[in-house]
């Protein structure tokens, strides 16, 4: 249960030294939060840094966005501003949010809010309230119901938001039940702060994610799909995903990954396939390098064996098996994306990583040719670097001698891609003819011709390697003459 406030809560004795340093160290790196404070005071009105912003500059994580809480309306605050935000823009409004740009520091200025949910409809019905205290009780999460006044600094913490930021813990200003009733989507927060922060949830807030999962139900696609990116794209996004499944979330906006529990994995029977996928995350989380996060492998790597339910088949020995499950898988991968709004960019990426995720396995028993490393290079395209690191994350065997050779079956693969890739372009596999000189070779116009000659030199171009001129446009001559086109 959560406290109640308390004065004592909001005085800023309660910040210990390095707290202090670390709210005026972002003050002082963004002096347009005080030039703003100013500026409302003077007017009449309460300013006040609040959520995340307060909650990031205690943990030493600051940044360029800036989010305030004021008594201002919308209308008041356009005013306010004008003449001194270097940019204005209102796609927030219905929410009570003007945003603002100002030497390149980025701010949301929102009015005291006390929005709720009727408990039917998809989105907030926002209602203005008149207080800080009000508007902090209708915030997620303890963490983010803190605020510092500008250009006062008066530090308020009236929901003991810093001793749980202390304790890395999540709990809610009010109860849970209130809070995920108002917005059912903070219970999927919930596991983005679990996934993002490496916070502890309490036991209070997990309870009510699993009595009100069904809830999750009457949120937008797009906002569950925004907020379950978030958690991916976290520190420990596995953290995130076990809560979700714990909880019930899961079945309600991803139901293939609980549904990973129901199989065993054939290379690996000491642990099913759902802590199998949850390991290749981690994998594939540590693979990424200097590159930043990557969510297009941390998602392929989440779904790379959702197939495998489904494709499930004990022989009379009591061998599992898992055929063709990368080619369900993607089709799979295809649907739960397009039914979470994902950009069709994106989609495809993550469809054709979970297609190509197992065509590296028979490469150590010898029998690929350089024809097969080619169309390998080909199909990949410019997701090769990613389909490595995906293949190589999806090695969890607990053998050390079969972990080794296939490490050393994938080195192997590296190696020869980059041999062939010196003597051919094997990044822009293409045919050695192109579409004009197809054409003037064969008299024909643009058309379907066209398209399968050009098909079969980059199917040539792949069997055999590059052609020169001649041969090339030899065996154009000898296709079209099978194919009846001369």
């Amino acid at each position: 249960m959560s406290e109640s406030p308390n004065a004592a809560a909001t005085e800023r004795r309660h910040l210990t030294a390095a707290q202090r340093n670390a709210v005026a160290e972002l003050l002082r790196v963004s002096p347009v939060a005080d030039e703003l404070g100013r500026r409302f005071a003077k007017a009449g009105y309460e300013l006040h840094l609040v959520g995340g912003s307060v909650r990031d500059a205690l943990l030493g994580r600051l940044g360029d966005d800036l989010d305030f809480a004021t008594d201002a309306r919308p209308d008041d605050t356009l005013r306010v501003i004008k003449g001194w935000a270097e940019a204005t823009w209102e796609t927030g409004r219905e929410f009570g949010t003007i945003g603002a740009q100002r030497h390149g520091i980025r701010l949301e200025i929102t009015t005291f809010r006390a929005e709720a949910y009727d408990g039917v409809t998809r989105n907030p019905v926002v209602q203005y309230g008149d207080s800080l205290l009000d508007d902090l009780r209708r915030r997620d999460f303890t963490v983010n119901a803190m605020a510092v006044s500008v250009p006062e600094h008066v530090f308020t913490d009236p929901y003991g938001g810093l001793d749980d930021l202390a304790a890395r813990r999540i709990r809610t200003p009010g109860t849970p039940q209130e809070s995920f009733g108002d917005d059912p989507l903070r219970m999927l927060r919930a596991a983005r702060f679990a996934a993002q922060l490496r916070f502890a949830v309490d036991p209070d807030v997990r309870a009510a994610m699993e009595a009100m999962a069904t809830d999750l139900d009457r949120i937008t696609a797009e906002r569950i799909r925004d907020e379950f990116t978030k958690l991916m794209c976290g520190a420990d996004p596995v953290a995130g995903l076990r809560l979700l499944v714990d909880t019930g979330l899961a079945q309600r906006f991803l139901p293939e990954l609980p549904a990973l529990k129901l199989a065993i994995d054939e290379h690996a029977q000491h642990k099913d396939v759902y802590e199998h996928t949850l390991t290749v995350v981690n994998n594939a989380v540590r693979l990424e390098g200097d590159g930043g996060t990557d969510f297009v492998l941390r998602l392929a790597a989440l779904m790379h064996d959702i197939g495998k339910p489904a494709t499930k088949v004990v022989d009379r020995a009591g061998r599992v098996s898992f055929h063709h499950h990368e080619v369900v898988g993607a089709r799979m991968t295809k649907h739960r994306m397009k039914e979470l709004r994902y950009p069709k960019d994106v989609t495809s990426e993550v469809v054709k990583l979970v297609a190509l995720h197992l065509r590296f396995y028979g490469y150590g028993r010898g029998e690929w040719t350089d024809s097969a490393v080619r169309r390998y290079v080909a199909d990949a395209g410019d997701l090769l670097a990613r389909l490595h690191k995906l293949t190589r994350s999806d090695c969890t065997t607990r053998n050390r001698r079969k972990a080794a050779q296939l490490a050393s079956d994938y080195d192997a693969l590296e190696e020869r891609i980059a041999r062939i890739a010196a003597d051919e372009d094997l990044a822009r596999v293409r045919p050695d003819l192109d579409g004009n000189a197809i054409m003037e070779l064969l008299g024909v116009p643009p058309g379907p011709i066209v398209g399968r000659a050009w098909r079969h030199l980059k199917e040539m171009r792949l069997e055999h390697g590059p052609l020169d001129r001649d041969e090339a446009e030899a065996e154009l001559l000898r296709w079209a003459r099978d194919e009846g086109v001369i």
